[in-house]
């Protein structure tokens, strides 16, 4: 695709609104805005003024460092008024600082040389940014960073609970999603079974942005129609609910330069496909004997190992031996110049979808072990696809402690597993053919582009 924006006399300008709660929910913003900025679309970036630890600060500077071409709008939060508010969830009370401020957009946009053709936001302010997108008559897009599946069990929550408001309460057996099928109650986000008056998750924040789809223009999903053939044809064709934008698979959104590849010169002296990398993560909350046993693991499987650690955790480690038989580095690794390093044969992750799709483009199997949320249906992708295997009886915590023994030998029979490291490239062959000139994922981005022109005239 080239040239796409220029096909007529003046190139679609895009404005990315990410809510910028989080390094790993700006990435796909990033990466989409890199990809669309290459097709030569005006790109116009808005950085939400919240409290910016120094990683993200640095890691924001570096993409606008690299990408002169993408413009840099401030915007600023107004300060919440957190007497009002029962919800002290710092997450939360983030969400509707933003949501507050966001009728300062239309002046801002006013200041601004030329119309903005769409908004790129994200799920989580969908509910109050699309009352805004439509009194400027601006269409809006959202990024789903999810799975396709797990974004159809989202967006199916309204009908769900409008036709029964206890169905979490009562369920008993499977999720019964038209167009996916059943989604075993194991599956489905702790979150969304806890009924008590304090878990505001469900009803007060996903349901209200989940209702807001039907007033959005399309979604952007980080997967492809290869890796998704079921869910997304389901979405395609109306089966999930009929009221639902239209959708963009147009992943794996990534190999867009985000700041200086930051590999581990470590890597280079290992041999091919002999290095577990493991990253959980920063948020999952694994018990310190859960963490002696994935050392131990590490420790005794026989292959090295390279693991992402915050500072505080690594501590617990000291000086063992565990130097001489891998490396622990702290996050702030750029993940995907790792997952692309031949030396890396098994990526050991919780599933988060951003990881996934690292995985898939680089072709690495995955040694799945979901936690909450999104995950468990995420993982269920991945085994499905080929792309590496889900352990379901593993998981952690006090009263399920996976031994490191039992660890070591799965990490073992998957490094050895040829069948799985043949899948495994499958997918990555897929993931590549679906971004190449008449791809699906192609496809889809320069319908999202035509369309926006289509628009303009």
């Amino acid at each position: 695709m080239s040239d796409s924006c220029f096909n007529s006399s003046k190139p679609v300008h895009i404005l990315f609104l990410p809510s910028g709660l989080g390094v790993g929910q700006m990435v796909p913003f990033f990466r989409l805005a890199s990809m669309l900025a290459s097709q030569r679309c005006k790109i116009t970036f808005i950085t939400m003024l919240l409290e910016i630890s120094t990683t993200k600060s640095s890691f924001i500077s570096n993409f606008f460092a690299n990408h002169p071409e993408i413009n840099q709008l401030d915007f600023q939060i107004l300060p919440l008024n957190t007497s009002t508010s029962p919800i002290n969830d710092p997450f939360i009370m983030q969400i509707d600082a933003i949501s507050n401020s966001l009728h300062q957009l239309g002046p801002l946009l006013s200041s601004l040389n030329e119309p903005v053709s769409a908004i790129v936001s994200d799920f989580i302010i969908t509910s109050s940014l699309s009352q805004v997108a439509n009194s400027l008559n601006i269409p809006l897009y959202i990024i789903s960073t999810t799975s396709a599946k797990f974004y159809s069990t989202v967006a199916y929550l309204p009908v769900l609970l409008s036709e029964d408001p206890a169905a979490f309460k009562n369920l008993w057996g499977n999720l019964e999603i038209p167009g996916l099928g059943s989604v075993p109650k194991s599956s489905v986000p702790r979150s969304w079974l806890d009924d008590s008056p304090s878990n505001y998750v469900l009803k007060a924040y996903l349901l209200p942005n989940a209702r807001a789809l039907p007033q959005v223009t399309g979604v952007f999903l980080n997967t492809f129609d290869w890796f998704e053939p079921e869910t997304i044809a389901a979405l395609d064709g109306g089966r999930v609910t009929s009221s639902l934008p239209l959708v963009f698979p147009v992943g794996p959104v990534g190999n867009y330069k985000l700041g200086e590849d930051n590999q581990c010169s470590w890597l280079d002296e290992q041999s091919a496909e002999s290095v577990v990398y493991v990253n959980f993560g920063t948020r999952e909350p694994i018990s310190s004997q859960q963490l002696r046993e994935i050392g131990k693991g590490l420790e005794i499987c026989g292959y090295k190992f390279l693991w992402v650690l915050k500072q505080e955790l690594i501590e617990l480690f000291g000086d063992t031996e565990m130097e001489n038989k891998g490396k622990i580095v702290k996050p702030g690794e750029y993940e995907e110049a790792i997952m692309e390093h031949p030396a890396i044969g098994l990526f050991m992750n919780q599933c988060e979808w951003v990881s996934v799709m690292n995985a898939a483009r680089s072709g690495v199997p995955m040694l799945a072990w979901p936690q909450h949320g999104d995950q468990k249906l995420n993982a269920e992708v991945v085994e499905k696809a080929g792309l590496g295997r889900w352990v379901k009886e593993w998981d952690w915590g006090e009263e399920n402690l996976v031994n490191g023994e039992e660890i070591a030998e799965m990490v073992k029979n998957l490094m050895g597993d040829v069948n799985m490291k043949v899948n495994a490239m499958k997918v990555n062959e897929q993931a590549r053919n679906c971004k190449e000139i008449k791809g699906s994922s192609e496809k889809r981005m320069r319908k999202f582009i035509e369309t926006l022109k289509a628009e303009q005239k």
